[in-house]
């Protein structure tokens, strides 16, 4: 095994630094179209929507950081929805979440264009922007399906450098062009804008943080999510808003509010040719006070950087789009074919095809960015609203239980530790999404068309199922050809276990069927300590192992998610992970041993057991070579 280490330079995991560069990357790329949308609307009060918006943002923050700590996987308010109440619920969150990617993509990518038009003027606008969109959306579709892998590192690298410029235009700004004055000049109290105008502006503006959905999608590959996922996300939500509170006012400094005939305009919300809604950072540049080849420079710079952020979001909600699908189908609350491989790409190509193809491309048809940011708001905030109050339904069910991990703050009264940064978001959210219902008309008809097809969509695929509505169902493994196919593998590893048998027996059937392993290791945390709690020695002798793991996974070929717990029983937390996850089967080393008691003798260890006798999968043994 020492052999087969040194040969293999290990792979970094997702700790609390690359889960939150590749969150920002996500979030931080909605500058690139929040900042003109939002302006349009709410004119020389962008900076203080753009604080509400920021204050019920770090509210949802919290509750996602909660429930993503305590069901690490893909799915947010969906799975969150699935344990707090039942498979109803999960769906409706769920297909919120598939119109989240689908606008993800469609907004994302027509802005691409927008940015790339320092090279041709006519991209800035219909029909170009529209005909290079789609062609950018089935290029995505047809990479993904080809199953070329993202490179992680260059979008880390691309995190770091978007902000940091980001910070630079902040910076550069305050120096130059910034005016108290002029700002308080912009401000129209209850006329430019209207309240009505100013109350849609908040939800509108939301799309700036709707991307922290990202998080809980990399919370599967996170391997100690009890630590590194409450800090990603802090960080993450310090970090955007601390752009969307300088920004604005650098923005609006430079393209003031103005009265043009009888209404009020600001450039950074006017539609192209006169006006920056289609690409405000470039407005900005373009208004900074540079000059010269100092500001060709920073335009192409600034376009390009955009151009490759929003490039790498729409991929992002791409994966996203085919993620969900395959989970919903995983649930029983989508036809099976949705989850059903290409046989040679081994990549869910249906999928694809028709939530991040087909359905994207219909809506950038419209052309339409206003359309696309509050269509964008529309699901974001029921998605949020439903994760608000799917965590209070679970401090409220789960009062009498230890929990790993809690936010903050929260406030004790009969008996439950009532979560108030879930009330407080839950109810701005859920007035956000009011808004947009009440206030557009296009978005109301669409938003609520949307939801109408699922919600008759689904109790028509259940029924012919014969599965009652709220039911949690799990699909069941498929075959393929004369053998099972198992798509998801759960191998526990520890010390004086044969978890080097294990992981070989799991990476040729995973090898076999392009199957993904989670290797995991559990420490057992003693009940005078919170399970949160920091144990160095225990966390570098799990890490071991589970390097050791990924080794012999790469030495096949396969991809392997390492993965650290905190319990208090070994037993129970395999069987609880392999639940969670979804998995087909449990491959695990036990040695064998034996224990005489009264009427009764144990095999194998305690541990391999328990999981025997608790594990609602299969589960594949294979003792030690000595034992055996």
């Amino acid at each position: 095994m020492a052999r087969r280490r040194r040969a293999h330079e290990l792979e970094r995991v997702l700790d609390a630094n690359a889960l939150f560069a590749t969150a920002y990357g996500n979030v931080g790329s909605s500058i690139y179209y929040a900042l003109g949308l939002t302006a349009g609307i709410a004119l020389g009060l962008t900076p203080l929507v753009f604080i509400i918006s920021g204050i019920i943002f770090a509210a949802t923050a919290a509750t996602y950081a909660e429930g993503t700590v305590h069901y690490p996987e893909a799915g947010g308010s969906s799975s969150f929805a699935r344990h707090a109440f039942n498979e109803l619920v999960s769906f409706g969150a769920a297909w919120a979440q598939m119109l989240n990617y689908v606008i993800t993509v469609a907004i994302s990518v027509i802005f691409v264009p927008h940015y790339l038009s320092i090279f041709w003027e006519p991209l800035r606008t219909t029909p170009w922007d529209v005909i290079v969109g789609i062609v950018l959306t089935w290029v995505l579709v047809g990479v993904n399906i080809v199953g070329i892998q993202e490179a992680a590192k260059l979008n880390i690298i691309l995190a770091v450098l978007d902000f940091a410029t980001q910070l630079v235009l902040v910076a550069i700004g305050f120096v130059l062009i910034f005016s108290p004055h002029i700002l308080s000049a912009n401000i129209h109290w209850g006329v430019a804008p209207t309240w009505s105008s100013f109350a849609l502006a908040i939800p509108v503006a939301m799309i700036a943080y709707t991307g922290i959905e990202t998080v809980s999608n990399l919370a599967e590959e996170a391997r100690d999510p009890l630590r590194s996922i409450p800090r990603a996300i802090s960080w993450v939500a310090i970090a955007v808003f601390a752009i969307y509170f300088t920004l604005p006012w650098i923005a609006l400094s430079a393209m003031p509010v103005v009265k043009e005939g009888t209404r009020f305009v600001t450039q950074l919300g006017q539609d192209p040719p006169h006006g920056f809604k289609n690409d405000p950072v470039l407005g900005l540049v373009e208004n900074l006070g540079l000059h010269g080849f100092v500001l060709s420079a920073a335009k192409v710079y600034v376009g390009l950087l955009a151009a490759t952020i929003l490039f790498i979001a729409t991929n992002a909600g791409v994966i996203g789009a085919s993620r969900i699908t395959y989970s919903m189908a995983s649930y029983r609350q989508l036809p099976s074919v949705f989850r059903r491989l290409h046989p040679r790409l081994k990549t869910p190509w249906l999928s694809l095809i028709v939530f991040a193809g087909v359905a994207p491309s219909l809506f950038v048809l419209s052309g339409q960015v206003d359309f696309l940011g509050r269509m964008y708001a529309f699901g974001a905030m029921l998605s949020f609203t439903i994760a608000h109050v799917a965590v209070t339904a679970l401090r409220v069910r789960k009062r009498d239980e230890e929990q790993p991990w809690l936010a903050r703050p929260n406030i004790m009264f009969r008996g439950v530790n009532w979560p108030v940064f879930a009330i407080v978001g839950g109810l701005g959210t859920g007035v956000a999404w009011l808004v947009v219902v009440v206030q557009d008309a296009p978005t109301r008809y669409a938003g609520l068309g949307w939801l109408a097809i699922g919600f008759v969509f689904y109790p028509l695929y259940r029924r012919r199922l014969g599965q009652p509505l709220k039911t949690t169902v799990r699909a069941p493994v498929m075959f393929v050809g004369a053998q099972l196919e198992y798509r998801s593998i759960l191998v526990p590893v520890a010390p004086g276990y044969p978890s080097d048998e294990a992981m070989d027996i799991a990476a040729r059937l995973a090898r076999e069927r392009g199957s993904r392993i989670v290797a995991m290791t559990v420490i057992e945390v003693p009940l005078d300590l919170p399970l949160d709690a920091y144990l160095p020695d225990q966390v570098r002798e799990a890490n071991e192992q589970l390097d050791e793991a990924r080794a012999i996974g790469d030495s096949y070929g396969v991809n392997v998610v390492a993965r650290l717990v905190r319990a208090r029983n070994s037993g129970r937390a395999i069987v609880d992970e392999s639940v969670r996850r979804g998995s087909e089967i449990i491959v695990m080393g036990g040695p064998r041993r034996f224990r005489f008691a009264v009427g009764k003798r144990a095999i194998f260890g305690d541990t391999v057991d328990f999981v025997l006798k608790h594990a609602p999968i299969r589960v594949m043994v294979a003792a030690g070579s000595a034992a055996s």
